[in-house]
């Protein structure tokens, strides 16, 4: 390394935590000032939970949303066919209480009898076979691509289907544990009322009512299958955009739960007497989609360039406070599918000889698509700066989160989305999410490896033994590193906050915030 190397990463550095300070500085007044917060109801219910919720969904249909975050509101009112457990998310029953592989391409799931849809319609292998193929083959579907190894299905029993496949595909149980196994109510469905704002599953709690920007109440089903998971009579989530605002509504008392807390949220959990911090890994990675549809990303050398221009130990530590972990692939280390062998360089220098190898001797813009909250606006900065060092102008549009998934994936007219990976049950699921050339967050929906990724996450999913399964998954993951096909940039630590009256919340790996079991202490 050069002296001049050396100075200019030192004056980088420094330039990062004067950065730094000023966005601390930023939060911290946010945190201290006097907020006007969302007023609780006159004579609320102890056993109403009120959660600050940063988001409401994109829609309540499973098929239609387009958000990972959907799932905080989707788990209250559906249930899965197949479930997981939320420390390893290895797979357990749920609506379906058994599973076999009869032959490579052949599943069978045994469905669970005596349950009943919220309106009331019996769950059985008819009804099944209904929410299967709206998955499949729905026209609204946003999940065909991790149904595309279906080739038909059918009722073998009454409460059996069968689901025959073209190609054997060991990930479809995971497939199960999320929007594809999630069952609606064939009668609600075809009635005409949009299951977009009306949703009726099988639930631990019901729908209520709506509010646009302001509150989302979900009723306990009171005929709900399995004892002790729908302990409050009322999920309300309560919309405050702001999470310091989140933050502080819960520590007044106004609320019970909030979820989506940055680092620097910590120390104001700390010295609350009456909240509790709960903060635990994720599979959730920040990232860059890439849209290597179109110029200038469709060059693997400018895909290159900004993997090597991120150093990524340095935006950890500047964003996150030493919560995070720097990301080199989809997958943490608590994740058994994770590759510990790939690693992407920080090497600026090599980064512009690139760029002038793909014909940007002086620099390259690329258009960007970024959320507006706090701490997005915090790491984009962040990340502003350390490409601009490579001489990677980074223009960033910064939008609300459903405007910003339509503009990016579906008009499809920027380079780049910086956002966050939410993590599926099974590897090969966030693969198909991602790459699958019919995807919808594969923005460019091209293949510029000839065929090796689709052939290799084709392999992945066909293999039952787990050991020679993530030798394949290896594979995968280095096609994906060896042709830039997305930044990541660091891991998620999810921290929750939550009232000290409330007992029995249980974390997941997949950072989603279930209310499975939760209530008040007595």
């Amino acid at each position: 390394m050069t002296l001049l190397f050396k100075r200019q990463t030192g004056a980088f550095a420094q330039a990062l935590k004067r950065r730094a300070g000023r966005l601390a500085g930023v939060a911290a007044l946010a945190l201290a000032t006097t907020l006007v917060l969302p007023a609780a109801p006159a004579h609320a219910a102890e056993s109403e939970l009120r959660v600050a919720s940063f988001r409401h969904p994109t829609t309540l249909d499973p098929l239609t949303g387009s958000s990972g975050y959907d799932h905080a509101f989707l788990y209250p009112v559906y249930d899965t066919l197949i479930g997981m457990d939320p420390a390893t998310l290895e797979l357990k029953p749920a609506l379906a209480e058994k599973w076999t592989f009869t032959d490579p391409k052949t599943l069978v799931l045994d469905l669970r009898e005596g349950v009943k849809f919220h309106d009331g319609t019996p769950f059985d292998a008819e009804a099944a076979l209904y929410n299967l193929e709206r998955a499949r083959a729905g026209e609204r579907s946003n999940v065909k691509s991790t149904m595309k190894a279906v080739e038909r299905i059918e009722v073998t029993g009454p409460m059996q289907v069968t689901l025959h496949l073209n190609t054997p595909d060991i990930s479809l149980p995971g497939v199960l544990t999320d929007r594809a196994g999630m069952m609606v109510s064939p009668k609600a469905a075809e009635s005409g009322d949009e299951l977009d704002r009306n949703p009726v599953g099988t639930g631990p709690w019901k729908f209520g009512s709506w509010t646009s920007n302001d509150t989302l109440v979900f009723q306990r089903n009171a005929a709900y299958w399995q004892d002790g998971v729908a302990n409050v009579d009322a999920l309300n989530f309560v919309y405050v955009a702001d999470v310091n605002t989140g933050l502080r509504s819960v520590v007044a008392g106004q609320n019970h739960f909030v979820y989506g807390l940055s680092p620097q949220q910590r120390s104001v959990v700390d010295r609350a007497n009456n909240v509790v911090a709960v903060s635990a890994p994720t599979l959730q990675v920040n990232q860059f989609f890439v849209n290597y549809g179109k110029k200038p990303l469709s060059d693997a050398r400018v895909r290159e360039a900004v993997n090597l221009a991120i150093n990524r130990d340095q935006f950890t530590k500047v964003t996150t406070l030493g919560l995070g972990k720097p990301a080199s692939s989809l997958f943490p280390e608590e994740y058994w599918a994770h590759d510990p062998s790939i690693q992407y360089e920080h090497n600026v220098a090599r980064a512009k000889e690139l760029l002038a190898e793909a014909g940007y001797p002086d620099g390259v813009t690329l258009s960007a698509v970024g959320l507006p909250d706090q701490a997005w606006q915090q790491r984009q900065e962040v990340l502003i700066s350390m490409l601009a060092q490579a001489g990677i102008n980074l223009d960033v549009v910064r939008l609300a989160p459903a405007a910003a998934l339509s503009r990016f994936f579906r008009e499809n007219n920027d380079d780049v989305f910086i956002s966050l990976w939410t993590g599926r049950a099974d590897p090969s699921t966030t693969f198909d999410g991602l790459f699958a050339l019919e995807a919808f967050f594969n923005a460019g929906h091209v293949d510029v490896t000839d065929g090796e990724l689709i052939k290799a996450m084709e392999e992945a999913r066909s293999i039952v033994d787990r050991e020679e399964r993530v030798v394949a998954l290896k594979k995968v993951q280095q096609i994906l590193h060896d042709n830039d096909l997305f930044t990541p940039l660091n891991f998620e630590t999810q921290l929750n906050a939550h009232t000290d009256k409330l007992e029995g919340f249980v974390p997941n790996l997949l950072g989603k915030p279930r209310f499975d079991g939760v209530a008040f202490k007595e």
